[in-house]
C-alpha cells in the first residue's frame, strides 16, 4: 500500500488532523484497512484463552477500533461541513462497510457470549460506577442490536441496518443539492424594499460570486431568514418561502418522499426484529422519558399550556397585518415579516439596531468571557495546526494552570460544501489511557452573515444565542474528564445533551454577561442597557407561538416513530394529519417538512426531536439557580462543571442532575420564564 497519511498516527501539534495533506482517494482505502485492524482487534479478544474479565473484555472492546474511529469522525465531519461529489461517492460506499462492521461486532456470538459472561458475574466484581456503566452498555449494544436473534433474523437485520445507512445520506445529500440549487435574483432594487443595508450588501456579494448582476437571495439561513423577515414584496416572499419548504419535495431526482416512507417503515421493521413494538420503543428505552407515552403526555401538557397562548397572539398578529396592510388571511411567508413588525410596534426594537452590538469577533470573545469567568477556561487564537477551510479559526484551550483542555475548532460562514444549521462535533474523543488523559478535539459549526465589504459580520440576537447554544455543547466535549471515550462528553441520553447548551443561552439576556462584548463595532459603546431591558421584555414575545411551533416538530418525529407506519403511502397526508393540533397557518400545497427534515431522518434525532423542550425544562431550573447565586457565582459554576459537564455518560442523567441542582428540575421554572404561567 501506497503511503496514506490517514494510517499513520498524526505527527502533528496535539496530534491535531493534518487536513491539508489528506486527499480524497486516501479515505477508501484508510477505512478498509482501520477496519481490518478493528477485525484484528476483535479477533485476539475473541481467541483470549483466559476467562472473560471486565479488563480482557469490556476494556478491551471499547479501545478497539480506535483507528477507525478517528478516520470517521473526521471524513464525516468533512461530509457535512466541507463536502463535494467525491467525497459523497465514498461516503455512498463507505456507509454499507461500517454499517456490515458495526455488524459484524453485535451479531459475534463469540463476541456477545464473553461480554454476558462478564455481565452475569457483575455482581462478584469490585467495578468502579463508571464500570458498571460501561458494562451495561455494552451488553446492551448487544442485546438491543440483534445479539439474541437467530441467524435468519441476524441476516434480515444486517439487510436493513445496510439500506439505512445508504437512505440516510441520500437525505441528506439531496436536501444539501436542493438548497444550493435555489437562486433568486432580482434586477429591480425596488423589489428590496425594507431589507437592511448590510442585507442588501450582502445580496450583492452573493450575485456578483456567481457573475451575475444584481441581487441574489438563496436558501442559506444569512440569506433566507433576513428577506423573510423584512422583504415589503409579499410576492417574493411567497416564491423564496415555498421554495425552502419544497426541498426534496419536487417529484424530480432530488425527491425525498419515497426515503422518507422507506426509512419509517424500516426502522419499524428493526424494531419489530429486535422485539420492540416501534422504532420509538426501541430509541426511547435509553433515554431520560423511557417510554413514546412519556414523550406523547410531556408534549401534550405543554401543548395545553401553549396552544392557549399561541391562538392569542396569531390571533393579534392577523388583526395587527389586517390593519397595517389589509391582509385578508395571513399566511405562512407573512410569520417573520409581521413578527418582526409588531416587535417593533410593541418594543421599539429592532433587530438591526442591535447587530452593529454583535460583531461575530466579540461575540466569541463574549462567549471565551463567560467560559472563563465560569470555568477557569483560557482560549488561545493558534495558527499552528491544519485547517480544512481558510474560515475556520483553531484555538487551544487550557486551564487556569495552563493545563491543556481542548483543541478547538470554530467555522462560521456558509459555503456551498457546508450544510445548513448550526452544529458541534468532535474530531477525537477524550479517555484516560494508560494513565494519560487524552484531550479531546471539539468543532463548532454554524452558518452566519458574512463579512461585506463596508461590514464585518454583525449577527442577529438569534445567531448569538446560536453561537452560545452550540459553545454550550463544546463547553460538554472539552471539559469532559472520563475514563471511557464512549461515556465521554456529550455520549449522554439524547434528552439530556441538550441542557449544556441550552442553559448557556441563558447569559445572552443577562446585562452582567452582555456588558462583557456587546460593544459597537464602530464606537465601541456598550450596548446600552434601554435595548438590554427590551431584550428581556421581548425574551417572551410570541412565546405560546414558537412553542407551538417546536410542539410540531416533536409531534411530527413521534407520529413517523411511534407507531406503525406499514399505511402510510404518502407523506404530505400524514403529515397533514400529524400537525393537526398545533396548526395556525393554511397548508401550502406544494411544500412539505418531512422531506427536509434533516433532524430525524439524517441526524440523530428520530424520536428524540422533544428533547428539546424536555432540555429546556433542566435548563431553566438549572439557570433559576444560577440566578440566585450570581450568574457567575463559581461554586454552582464548579458544581455544574463537576457533576453535568465533565462527567458524561458514566451515570445515570437525573442521578447527575439531582447532584448538581439538589432536586429534580421542575416545569414551572420553564413556563414561567416563558411567560406562560405567572
Amino acid at each position: 500500500m501506497s503511503k496514506n497519511i490517514l494510517l499513520e498516527s498524526f505527527k502533528t501539534e496535539f496530534q491535531s488532523a493534518p487536513f491539508s495533506k489528506i486527499k480524497n482517494n486516501d479515505f477508501l482505502p484508510a477505512f478498509k484497512h482501520a477496519i481490518k485492524v478493528a477485525k484484528t482487534e476483535i479477533d485476539n479478544i475473541l481467541k483470549n484463552s483466559e476467562a472473560p474479565t471486565f479488563k480482557n473484555t469490556i476494556e478491551a472492546l471499547e479501545f478497539s477500533g480506535e483507528q477507525l474511529d478517528r478516520i470517521s469522525s473526521l471524513f464525516f465531519n468533512l461530509n457535512s461541513a466541507e463536502t463535494n461529489e467525491t467525497i459523497q461517492k465514498i461516503a455512498q460506499e463507505v456507509s454499507p462497510l461500517l454499517s456490515e462492521f458495526s455488524n459484524d461486532i453485535t451479531l459475534n456470538e463469540g463476541l456477545f457470549k464473553r461480554v454476558k459472561a462478564v455481565y452475569d458475574t457483575q455482581s462478584h466484581l469490585e467495578l468502579t460506577t463508571e464500570q458498571k456503566t460501561l458494562l451495561d452498555k455494552k451488553y446492551k449494544s448487544f442485546s438491543r442490536n440483534g445479539a439474541n436473534l437467530s441467524q435468519e433474523k441476524k441476516l434480515q437485520l444486517r439487510s436493513i441496518d445496510k439500506n439505512l445507512s445508504q437512505l440516510k445520506l441520500k437525505f441528506g445529500e439531496n436536501v444539501l443539492a436542493e438548497t444550493n440549487a435555489f437562486e433568486m435574483l432580482i434586477t429591480d432594487e425596488n423589489d428590496l424594499s425594507g431589507l437592511p443595508e448590510g442585507a442588501k450588501e450582502a445580496a450583492k456579494q452573493i450575485a456578483e460570486s456567481k457573475q451575475k448582476k444584481g441581487w441574489m437571495v438563496t436558501l442559506d439561513y444569512p440569506s433566507y431568514i433576513p428577506f423573510m423577515t423584512y422583504a415589503n414584496n409579499r410576492e417574493l416572499r411567497k416564491k423564496l418561502a415555498i421554495a425552502s419548504g419544497a426541498k426534496a419535495f419536487k417529484g424530480n431526482h432530488l425527491d425525498n418522499q419515497d426515503i422518507v416512507l422507506k426509512l419509517a417503515k424500516l426502522r419499524h421493521q428493526r424494531a419489530n426484529l429486535l422485539g420492540y413494538k416501534t422504532h420509538a420503543h426501541f430509541v426511547l428505552e435509553e433515554r431520560m422519558a423511557k417510554t413514546p407515552e412519556t414523550v406523547q403526555r410531556f408534549l401534550n401538557e405543554l401543548l395545553e399550556k401553549a396552544k392557549p397562548a399561541a391562538l392569542r397572539e396569531f390571533k393579534n398578529l392577523e388583526n395587527f397585518a389586517k390593519k397595517l396592510d389589509g391582509i385578508d388571511q395571513l399566511q405562512k411567508w407573512d410569520s417573520a415579516y409581521y413578527s418582526e413588525k409588531l416587535k417593533q410596534k410593541l418594543f421599539s426594537l429592532d433587530e438591526e439596531q442591535l447587530k452593529p452590538y454583535f460583531k461575530l469577533e466579540n461575540v466569541i470573545h463574549g462567549a471565551f468571557t463567560v467560559a472563563q469567568k465560569l470555568f477557569g477556561l483560557q482560549f488561545k487564537e493558534i495558527n499552528t495546526i491544519d485547517k480544512y477551510h481558510e474560515d475556520v479559526l483553531t484555538y487551544k484551550v487550557v486551564d487556569a494552570s495552563g493545563e491543556l483542555v481542548s483543541i478547538f475548532y470554530a467555522d462560521f460562514f456558509p459555503r456551498p460544501g457546508k450544510r445548513n444549521g448550526a452544529w458541534m462535533t468532535s474530531y477525537k474523543p477524550q479517555s484516560i489511557k494508560d494513565g494519560v488523559n487524552n484531550r479531546p478535539h471539539i468543532s463548532i459549526v454554524c452558518n452566519f452573515t458574512k463579512p461585506t465589504k463596508s461590514k464585518p459580520s454583525l449577527l442577529t440576537f438569534n445567531e448569538v444565542t446560536t453561537l452560545f447554544h452550540e459553545f454550550g455543547h463544546a463547553l460538554h466535549g472539552m471539559l469532559a474528564n472520563t475514563t471511557y471515550p464512549s461515556l465521554s462528553g456529550t455520549s449522554v441520553y439524547w434528552d439530556f445533551v441538550e441542557l449544556p447548551s441550552q442553559v448557556l443561552e441563558n447569559w445572552c439576556y443577562e446585562k452582567e454577561a452582555l456588558e462583557l462584548f456587546a460593544k459597537h463595532y464602530e464606537t465601541g459603546e456598550i450596548i446600552p442597557m434601554a435595548l438590554v431591558e427590551k431584550i428581556k421584555e421581548s425574551a417572551t414575545f410570541h412565546e405560546g407561538m414558537q412553542t407551538l411551533r417546536q410542539l410540531s416538530f416533536g409531534l411530527l418525529d413521534m407520529s413517523w416513530h411511534g407507531q406503525d407506519p406499514s399505511n402510510i403511502d404518502d407523506v404530505k397526508t400524514h403529515e397533514t394529519e400529524a400537525f393537526n393540533s398545533t396548526k395556525l397557518y393554511p397548508d401550502v400545497a406544494e411544500n412539505c417538512m418531512s422531506t427536509s427534515f434533516s433532524h430525524i431522518f439524517q441526524g440523530g434525532y428520530s424520536s428524540g426531536y422533544y428533547s428539546y423542550k424536555w432540555a429546556e425544562v433542566l435548563d431553566a431550573d438549572a439557570f433559576e439557580y444560577f440566578k440566585a447565586e450570581g450568574i457567575f457565582n463559581r461554586t454552582v459554576a464548579n458544581k455544574f462543571k463537576d457533576n453535568v459537564l465533565s462527567k458524561g455518560g458514566i451515570e445515570d442523567p437525573m442521578t447527575l442532575y439531582k447532584r448538581f441542582r439538589g432536586h429534580e428540575p421542575k416545569p414551572e421554572a420553564l413556563l414561567k420564564r416563558a411567560g406562560l404561567i405567572k
